[in-house]
C-alpha cells in the first residue's frame, strides 16, 4: 500500500513502503503529522476539462470525508461484514492520474459490459416494434388496440417484477442474478417465434415484461459499487446510450432478418424474434464470467488469479467510494433487505417528488415512439424503409442525451436540465396536433416526428438523482425499484393515448401529451423548490447544534441515511 509523507520529506512524491527511499524518518513522520488531503478538482470532471493547466495529475486526489475526523469516523465506520472491508483505509492517499487510470480501467471493464447487457434486454424489449414493420398485426388478425393491449401488459408486468427482482438481486448479487435474469427473458423472446393467437401474444409479452423487470435499478445499483455519485450522471448518460444503440443495431438486424420471410414457410417477424433472442441468451451465458461481484473481487477462472486490479487500484477504488458516500459500508453486496427495510424505504417522503416525475416525465414521447412504425406505414413508406427511418432520430437523441447528463453534472442543476426534454417537445406536439399530415409531405411529417422523438432525455439524469437523494444502500435498492415501477405505470399511461378511434391524426391524443409535458413543467419545478426548502431547513437545524451536540446526533443515528441533518438532497 502506498502512502503520503509530508512535503518537506519526500517533495510530491507517493511512496511505498518497498520503495528504498521508503526509511524509518518517514515512517516516524507520517505518524506524527496529519496526512494532507486533496481539494475538488472544480469543473474538471471530465477528459475534455483535463490539461496541465488546469490540473496538477501528481496532487493528491484523496478528498476530505468524515473520516478525517477522528471524534467523527468510528460513527460511519463499514460493517465487519462489508466485502472491501480489508482494503478499507482512512491513511490512503492517492493522486489524480492514479484515480484518473482507475477509472477509465472500470470504464473499460465494468461499464462498457453494462452497456451491452442492457443493449441486449432491449434487443429483446423492442423487437415487437420492428415486427410491426412487417406484416405482423396482418398474420396474427390483430388491430392497433391489440397492439396497445400488448404494450399494457407487458407494462403492468414489467412494473410487478420490479421488486422481486431488485430484492433477489440484493439477496443473490448482481454477478449471480443479472446474467440469469437475461438467460430467462431471451427464452420468452425466442419462443415468440410460435405465436398463433391473442392469447399466446400476450402471455408472452407478461412473461418478457415480468423476467425484465427490475434489470435496470439492478445494474444502476451495481454500478453505485464502483462510482462516485457524480461519475454516475454522465456514465447512465452512456448507459443509456447503449439502449438507443441496441434500437439502431435492432433496426439495421432487422432489416435483414425481414427478408428472411418465407424461409421455411414462415414470416420474417418469426426469426426476428428467434435470432434476436439466441443473441440476448448468448450475452447472458457470457455475462456470468465477465461480471465482478465488486472491487476487490474480480479474480476468476476467466478474470484471472489476481483479478482486474492491483491491491493498489483495489485500495483506490474502494476507498474513493466510501468517502463519497459512507452509507455504502452499511450492507454488503449479497446481503437481503429485509421487509422492516422495504417499509422504512417505501415511507421516505423525500424521494417522492422523483417518482411523481418518473410516472409522467416520458409520456409525450413516449407515446409517439411506440406508433412510429405503425405511422410511417401509414404514411406510405415501405417495411424496409420504415425500419432505416428509424434510426436518424435514434442518433441525434444520443448525442442530445450525452449532452444533457454533461450538462447537468457540471451546472449541478439536476431539476432544469432534466426539465429540457418537455420545453422541446412542446412545438413539434403542437405541430402535430394543429397540422393536417395526411395532406403535407410525409418527409416532413417524418422530419417532424423524428425531432420530437429525439428530445434529450432526462432519464439518466433522474436515476443518478434518486441514487445520490436516496444516501444508503437499502433506500437505494428499494428507490431505484420504486422509481422504475412509477415509470412503467407511465408506460402503462402512454400506451392507451393513441386510440384506433383517434387514427390516423391522433388529435385528441397529440392534446393529451401537451397537457402532461405543460405538467411536468410544474412538477419540476416543484422538485427543486422542496429540496431547496428541505436543505435551507436542515441548515438551520444543524447550525443550531454545538460540536459536542453534533457528535451526539451522529452517534445516535447511524443508519438514518437521507433524514440525517448533515445529509443534503440534490436537486
Amino acid at each position: 500500500m502506498a502512502t503520503w509523507v509530508p512535503e518537506q520529506i519526500v517533495t510530491e512524491k507517493l511512496v511505498s513502503q518497498d520503495d528504498p527511499e521508503y526509511t524509518a524518518e518517514i515512517q516516524e513522520a507520517r505518524e506524527q503529522s496529519s496526512l494532507p488531503l486533496g481539494k475538488p478538482l472544480e469543473e474538471k470532471k471530465f477528459w475534455f476539462q483535463r490539461t496541465k493547466k488546469t490540473y496538477d495529475p501528481y496532487s493528491i486526489a484523496t478528498l476530505p470525508s468524515v473520516f478525517d475526523v477522528p471524534d467523527v469516523a468510528p460513527q460511519y465506520q463499514p460493517r465487519d461484514d462489508w466485502e472491501n472491508l480489508h482494503r478499507f483505509d482512512p491513511s490512503a492517499r492517492w493522486t489524480w492520474e492514479e484515480e484518473f487510470k482507475v477509472i477509465r480501467k472500470m470504464d473499460f471493464r465494468i461499464m462498457s459490459w453494462c452497456m451491452i447487457m442492457f443493449m441486449a434486454m432491449e434487443l429483446d424489449r423492442a423487437n415487437l416494434s420492428q415486427a410491426l414493420s412487417d406484416t405482423f398485426l396482418e398474420d396474427m388478425h390483430f388491430d392497433t388496440n391489440v397492439y396497445n393491449l400488448g404494450n399494457t401488459v407487458f407494462a403492468v408486468c414489467f412494473l410487478s417484477g420490479e421488486f422481486p427482482s431488485q430484492l433477489l438481486n440484493k439477496w443473490l448479487g448482481p454477478d449471480r442474478w443479472i446474467p440469469t435474469q437475461i438467460i430467462l427473458f431471451s427464452v420468452v423472446c425466442a419462443s415468440q417465434f410460435a405465436l398463433n393467437s391473442r392469447a399466446s401474444f400476450l402471455t408472452c409479452r407478461a412473461f418478457l415484461g415480468f423476467l425484465q423487470g427490475g434489470f435496470i435499478p439492478e445494474v444502476v445499483l451495481y454500478l453505485s459499487y464502483w462510482y462516485k455519485h457524480h461519475e454516475l450522471t454522465l456514465r447512465l448518460g452512456f448507459f443509456w446510450t447503449g439502449m438507443f444503440i441496441a434500437d439502431i443495431l435492432a433496426a439495421i438486424i432487422a432489416y435483414g432478418l425481414l427478408h428472411m420471410k418465407g424461409v421455411q414457410g414462415y414470416a420474417g417477424w418469426r426469426w426476428l424474434f428467434l435470432i434476436e433472442g439466441l443473441i440476448t441468451g448468448s450475452i447472458g451465458v457470457l455475462s456470468y464470467a465477465v461480471m465482478a461481484p465488486g472491487p476487490t473481487q474480480t479474480a476468476s477462472w476467466f478474470r484471472g488469479k489476481k483479478g482486474w486490479f492491483t491491491e493498489r487500484e483495489e485500495i483506490i477504488m474502494v476507498n474513493r467510494v466510501i468517502r463519497d458516500d459512507p452509507g455504502k459500508g452499511t450492507m454488503h453486496n449479497r446481503q437481503p433487505v429485509g421487509l422492516k427495510l422495504i417499509w422504512m424505504s417505501l415511507k421516505d417522503v423525500d424521494l417522492w417528488p422523483l417518482y411523481l416525475i418518473g410516472l409522467t416525465f416520458n409520456i409525450p414521447t413516449l407515446t409517439p415512439t411506440q406508433y412510429l412504425t405503425p405511422s410511417l406505414r401509414a404514411l406510405g413508406f415501405g417495411t424496409f424503409e420504415t425500419n432505416l427511418l428509424t434510426i436518424p432520430y435514434l442518433v441525434l437523441k444520443i448525442v442530445l442525451m450525452l449532452g444533457l447528463a454533461t450538462l447537468a453534472e457540471v451546472t449541478g442543476q439536476l431539476a432544469a436540465c432534466a426539465s429540457i426534454l418537455q420545453f422541446w417537445s412542446l412545438p413539434f406536439l403542437i405541430y402535430l396536433r394543429v397540422v393536417d399530415t395526411t395532406k403535407v409531405s410525409k418527409w416532413l411529417t417524418w422530419g417532424m416526428t423524428s425531432l420530437l422523438l429525439a428530445a434529450p432525455l432526462g432519464h439518466p439524469v433522474q436515476v443518478g438523482w434518486v441514487s445520490r437523494n436516496a444516501n444508503a444502500v437499502r433506500t437505494r435498492t428499494v428507490g431505484a425499484a420504486l422509481y422504475n415501477m412509477f415509470l412503467h405505470a407511465g408506460v402503462i399511461t402512454s400506451s392507451n393515448i393513441y386510440r384506433a378511434d383517434d387514427a390516423p391524426l391522433y388529435r385528441r391524443g397529440n392534446s393529451i401529451l401537451i397537457g402532461i409535458a405543460c405538467m411536468n413543467i410544474v412538477l419540476y419545478a416543484l422538485a427543486k423548490l422542496y429540496y431547496v426548502r428541505r436543505n435551507k431547513s436542515r441548515d438551520n437545524k444543524w447550525q443550531g447544534l454545538t460540536p459536542e451536540e453534533k457528535l451526539v446526533y451522529l452517534s445516535e443515528n447511524k443508519e438514518m441515511g437521507n433524514k440525517k441533518l448533515d445529509f443534503r438532497f440534490a436537486s
